[in-house]
């Protein structure tokens, strides 16, 4: 029996959580195992809180539902607000200013039905200026007192320019290296050419010589009585450096300087110093007495002014303002291949306008794939065209827009009247201001950005557009492929002889032109200069309609005749620079003699 109850006492406790024990007294019991005992424990606590009690049950409901509502309206209310600020931000941020956003393929699709059928009130091009223009026989330049101004008759010694850029920048740079040359009593040697063209792979440079863009027997002739040129150095002189120009060293000289520099800085280092320590060492030199030395040093002083864009002030004395312009209009005549095909192409833009009095329109169009990159300027291209820009300006210019100083702002530049008009928006304003679609017009221009996609709209509106390309052969432009200053100036001379000049952009070319038109035609030569400021601002309102277009296009061109009439200048390479009429006179018989201009 106490086997038994031993027994019993050694079992683990039942599994309902009671010790079986006798009410008789016994020696005390083993140790329990607390281990397991303490796990059932937990599992029946666990179990009883499961089970649900009357009381807790109508509670647990309540708190649940309390949860939720808990949640959710913190939910809705985040939702909501949320909403709101979506919905009043839209209206609180403030709309892009006006003429900031790139609309006009927008606007153009809203109103080219209107366009299409309203040849109501075209142009005719042969009364757009209240003056008849003729050409009559070219005159020699009058003569001045430019020569009186030489301090000696004898040049002291040799002036050597290198001009840069493209055409008109080189025109330039040869207007004015004439003018320092009659100031410093020196004999200009042919400047040289350096124009540097962009290419995907690298920065190229193109020798184009002197020669191959300006009749050189001409230009030394038309000078002679006024400055000296040679085509090249004296070979003595060559020798003594080597027979290489490049081992002449360079003066630098600030840009836009006065007179009073080139006779303070410049006139003092061609005179007395020149470059004679070339010369040390020369034994046969340095053998001669002192007199013959410094006559041997005056024959052979040389300077060289590299580079030489826009080394000369705008406003100069009269006799040097005069030796500029007898260079550009009367000297510079452009090379024989050149004159040759620069006429033919006129006379075909006289032919295609046949049925308008052989009258056409040109224009300068600047929306070449690298002047959209460097006018940050931004269309309708959208990321891509936004891509495809920075890596253009990279290859270009080497980090030059990526700079902490320049901030780039493509909505303020287009305010500011500084982005390229497209093609669309040139068409747009032309048939605005009442030019119909059976105007010819001459398209000057390099490479078009995306030309398919962006010419189509002009050529909707003006089927009859033309370009060097479309008017010569393959075989014609031969001579002229990879030479931009060479097909430059074909676009220069086409534009030169048309009715009226559309300028788009600023820059050498339209200033050159503009000056050039109004020389050769007494002042009545048509030249479109669009308000971009304003013509951006009805380009991006969407709701306008055309005639209320219309109505402000024909008033910018009544306002573009009302700046040009009153410019009493005559133009001259670069804006403000300008010579009075009675200063020098050319005019042409007839288009059979603008090979003797051009």
């Amino acid at each position: 029996m106490k086997t038994k109850t031993h027994l019993q006492n050694l079992l683990p406790s039942s599994c309902n959580g009671y010790n079986s024990e006798s009410s008789s007294s016994s020696p005390p019991s083993s140790p329990r195992r607390p281990t397991r005992v303490s796990h059932c424990r937990r599992r029946l606590r666990f179990k009883a809180q499961l089970q649900p009690r009357p009381e807790n049950f109508f509670a647990g409901i309540l708190f649940r539902r309390n949860l939720r509502l808990f949640l959710l309206v913190p939910l809705c209310y985040v939702s909501g607000l949320l909403m709101c600020v979506g919905t009043f931000s839209s209206v609180l941020r403030p709309p892009p200013l006006p003429g900031s956003v790139y609309r006009s393929p927008e606007v153009f699709q809203k109103l080219w039905h209107e366009i299409q059928s309203d040849n109501s009130s075209a142009i005719e091009l042969s009364s757009v200026w209240r003056h008849s223009r003729r050409l009559k026989e070219q005159k020699p330049c009058a003569n001045t007192t430019a020569g009186q101004y030489l301090e000696s008759p004898e040049p002291i010694g040799y002036l050597i320019v290198e001009a840069n850029g493209g055409l008109n920048q080189q025109r330039s740079s040869i207007c004015n290296a004439v003018a320092v040359a009659g100031l410093l009593n020196a004999v200009l040697v042919i400047p040289r050419f350096n124009f540097h063209i962009r290419s995907e792979d690298a920065l190229l440079e193109i020798n184009d010589g002197f020669g191959e863009i300006y009749d050189e027997d001409h230009f030394i002739a038309t000078l002679k009585n006024y400055v000296t040129v040679v085509r090249d150095l004296p070979e003595v002189v060559m020798e003594r450096y080597d027979n290489n120009i490049s081992n002449i060293p360079i003066s630098r000289v600030k840009a836009w300087a006065p007179v009073s520099y080139y006779m303070g800085e410049v006139s003092p280092i061609l005179r007395d110093q020149g470059y004679a320590s070339q010369l040390d060492g020369i034994s046969e030199i340095e053998q001669q007495p002192l007199g013959l030395l410094r006559l041997s040093l005056r024959r052979i002083l040389v300077i060289r002014i590299a580079p030489f864009a826009n080394r000369l002030a705008m406003q100069v004395p009269p006799y040097i303002q005069f030796l500029r312009c007898l260079a550009n209009y009367e000297a510079l005549r452009f090379s024989v291949p050149i004159s040759t095909l620069a006429n033919k192409l006129v006379n075909r833009m006289i032919e295609k306008s046949s049925r308008i009095g052989g009258k056409y329109v040109s224009v300068h169009l600047r929306f070449e794939e690298d002047m959209v990159a460097f006018s940050c300027c931004e269309y309708d291209g959208g990321e891509a065209e936004t891509l495809e820009m920075d890596s253009i300006r990279e290859k270009g210019w080497k980090g030059k827009f990526k700079s902490k100083e320049r901030v780039i702002k493509p909505g303020l530049n287009r305010i500011n009247g500084k982005c390229p008009l497209t093609p669309l928006e040139v068409g747009m304003m032309l048939r605005g201001m009442g030019f119909d679609n059976n105007t010819t017009i001459y398209l000057a221009s390099g490479k078009i950005y995306q030309a398919e996609s962006n010419l189509a709209p002009l050529l909707k509106m003006f089927p009859l557009v033309q370009t060097k390309n479309s008017l010569a052969s393959l075989d014609e432009l031969a001579f002229f492929e990879g030479y931009s200053s060479r097909l430059a100036a074909l676009d220069y001379t086409v534009c030169l002889f048309s009715e009226v000049f559309v300028t788009t952009q600023g820059g050498n070319f339209p200033h050159f032109l503009m000056g050039h038109r109004r020389f050769l035609y007494s002042g009545h030569a048509k030249t479109i200069k669009p308000d971009k400021r304003k013509l951006v601002i009805l380009l991006q309102d969407t709701q306008i309609s055309w005639k209320a277009f219309k109505e402000q296009m024909e008033a910018m061109l009544v306002e573009s005749d009302r700046r040009s009439k009153g410019k009493k200048a005559w133009h001259l390479c670069n804006a403000g620079i300008g010579i009075e009429k009675s200063r020098v006179q050319v005019v042409v018989e007839s288009l059979d003699d603008m090979s003797r201009l051009v």
